[in-house]
């Protein structure tokens, strides 16, 4: 021990004698080292925060409504439905943190565990067999079991009802991207046992979220047509929306946008979800032409917010065949039509005319994709979103009012399937229309997408005039407000308008708060 304790002591002395000649020389090693030491750490903790950022779920307004339906004693199988690439399955995957356990089946990727489904529906039998597989216990009450693609597996949709009946304390989500289709093909799929939630893109609200602009959000929302936002987030809001129109709502272009802040990055998602929508095609059915889908989808996109007109598609196609290809495209959630209706009441559906619709594509940013793959060079409209004034953009193009529709749809509720509807009148000398009609306390509404306070809303107050109403809404991109209207053509009748601006149609409703007949 006394010869270690010696050498230890003269490797001591060595030490401080080397440090006494070249003290600086240990200092400036040290201090390399240190500085070296810090970078190390503050590479890595950028790295995990971008991992953190990249790989963030971007909260969904049907959050809510899945977070209710899991927290039911008594609930049923859920079908979620929507097109293809709008974060279904991610939603999911947020959802089945509040499980024990996750169980999560994707038809197209495994399809080993069709044969699961072949010889009979009895999932008393099937789920054991399914846990065994898969390597988890699957325990009612505490597993969250999720069947993807289900559409690659028919067998699998008619068994969901069965859940209901057999199982009823297991939670069982199924979704697919063209389980439209399957469901058409199936003579039934457990009506009454089995609940459906349709799920759209982002809404601008969801997109705001993404961003880490909440503290916006809840300024707008305290906001009301009695007391309009500060002109400065006002103009904040004007701003995040032209960014959302050209972005959209598809979740990958969102989380592109919120990493790199790069339009042209954006614009790449948005072309591959283009191609796997196409690629999809001859999947839809085989009666239909590919050929014939991908010219309708790109004459919607040209048509856009206009009376859709078959014969646009191309010379060679008859009105049928078009009509079967837009069918087929609103099957797949890819197109939402926005019918006329005489507007005398409600429901909408009774006086709707199918021969005058307008279609609405479903995300802003493919539809910008779709019109510069139809039309060549679109940059001066993008450069119209990006920089034209309120009223300029809110008078010019489609894009207003197809932001408006999409977002009118998109906060509706999930539960069930809802219609657009507008009015138009086409007689000679006296044409006329108005963006969309809506409803409060069976109260008709007509809604416009204008800029201007009264000049070039002649259409509105015709509307008004012939169906006796007192209220309606204009959005656009002005602040929240509202104006009075004399009609000198109707004994001075007061009409009422309400300003719902276009960034704030998730508070619709609450703009629409005090309308009476």
């Amino acid at each position: 021990m006394s010869i270690v304790a010696n050498f230890a002591t003269a490797d001591i002395k060595l030490f401080l004698w080397i440090f006494s000649k070249n003290g600086k020389l240990f200092v400036w090693i040290f201090s390399i080292f240190g500085n070296l030491f810090v970078w190390i750490i503050l590479i890595l903790y950028f790295y995990i925060l971008k991992q953190r950022n990249l790989y963030m779920y971007c909260k969904r307004l049907i959050d809510k409504y899945l977070s209710e339906w899991a927290s039911r004693d008594v609930h049923k199988p859920l079908l979620l439905r929507g097109a293809r690439q709008v974060g279904k399955s991610t939603a999911v995957q947020e959802l089945s943190k509040k499980f024990e356990t996750f169980v999560e089946i994707n038809f197209e990727k495994q399809p080993k565990y069709k044969a699961l489904f072949k010889d009979d529906l009895d999932v008393k039998r099937i789920v054991p067999q399914i846990s065994a597989m898969y390597g988890t216990s699957i325990k009612p009450g505490k597993t969250l079991l999720f069947l993807d693609e289900i559409q690659d597996c028919p067998q699998a949709i008619m068994a969901l009802r069965f859940f209901k009946e057999d199982m009823p304390e297991l939670h069982v989500i199924a979704a697919g991207s063209l389980l439209e289709f399957a469901l058409n093909e199936l003579p039934t799929f457990g009506v009454g046992r089995i609940h459906s939630m349709f799920m759209y893109p982002m809404t601008f609200d969801e997109f705001l979220e993404a961003n880490g602009q909440h503290l916006l959000i809840e300024s707008r929302n305290q906001a009301s047509i009695d007391n309009p936002l500060p002109e400065p987030l006002h103009d904040k809001l004007v701003e995040m929306l032209r960014t959302y129109m050209l972005v959209g709502g598809m979740p990958e272009s969102v989380k592109t946008w919120v990493e790199y802040h790069d339009y042209v990055k954006c614009q790449e998602v948005q072309d591959d979800i283009i191609v796997t929508y196409e690629d999809d095609f001859p999947k839809y059915k085989k009666t239909v032409d590919p050929i014939l889908l991908r010219q309708t989808l790109r004459s919607a996109a040209v048509q856009v917010t206009k009376k859709f007109v078959y014969s646009k598609v191309g010379q060679e196609y008859k009105t049928a065949e078009v009509k079967k290809a837009i069918q087929l495209l609103t099957l797949a959630g890819i197109l939402h039509p926005v019918t006329h209706t005489d507007a005398n009441g409600l429901p909408f559906g009774s006086e709707e005319d199918k021969s005058y619709q307008k279609m609405l594509l479903l995300d802003t940013g493919l539809l910008l994709r779709l019109l510069n793959m139809s039309l060549g060079d679109i940059s001066e409209l993008t450069t119209q979103i990006l920089t034209a004034s309120a009223a300029d953009m809110a008078n010019k193009g489609p894009m207003a009012e197809l932001v408006v529709g999409l977002e009118m749809l998109h906060h509706m509720s999930p539960n069930i399937r809802h219609d657009l509807y507008y009015w138009v009148r086409n007689a000679k000398n006296s044409q006329a229309e108005i963006d969309y009609i809506s409803s409060y306390l069976q109260i008709v509404v007509p809604i416009e997408v204008k800029a201007d306070t009264q000049g070039g809303m002649k259409s509105l107050w015709s509307f008004m005039r012939d169906k006796k109403l007192h209220y309606a809404i204009r959005c656009s991109m002005e602040n929240f407000g509202k104006f009075t209207y004399v009609d000198k053509n109707d004994n001075a009748e007061v009409r009422n308008v309400r300003i719902c601006p276009m960034y704030a149609i998730a508070q619709m409703e609450e703009v629409k708060q005090g309308i009476e007949k």
